[in-house]
């Protein structure tokens, strides 16, 4: 799904399951998840990508091609102070991620009655 297009681009033109198909084929990938989870961990001050570098010891070649999957997707934001890249998870799109995946949590569900609930407790 990585085409080179800006993450606002690429996002504003799919729905809500796209893009969170889109954000979970991009943490599918171990490298990537430890990158998010490090980020995530970090907190909203995030981490210069050297770090994210020599914790993970991976080359930066390798890691910049995962932080630009992420960014895409809009799971992480990337800023430049001088000459340091600096990189955040973005909470905003881990929690419209989750909010899709538990918003109708048991909707389908059948609806038990109570003299159902009794009876399989008297069992």
């Amino acid at each position: 799904m990585v085409d080179g297009i800006g993450a606002t681009a690429y996002q504003g033109s799919m729905s809500e399951l796209e893009k969170t198909a889109a954000c979970l084929e991009a943490l599918g990938n171990v490298t990537r998840l430890e990158i998010y989870r490090l980020l995530v961990r970090a907190g909203e001050g995030g981490m210069p990508v050297g770090h994210i570098q020599k914790a993970l010891e991976v080359p930066a070649s390798t890691l910049s091609h995962h932080l630009k999957h992420l960014e895409l997707v809009g799971l992480v934001k990337r800023n430049r102070t001088g000459t340091t890249h600096h990189c955040v998870a973005w909470y905003g799109m881990m929690d419209d991620v989750l909010g899709y995946l538990t918003r109708e949590c048991c909707a389908d569900a059948p609806v038990v009655s109570n003299d159902l609930k009794s009876a399989a407790t008297n069992d």
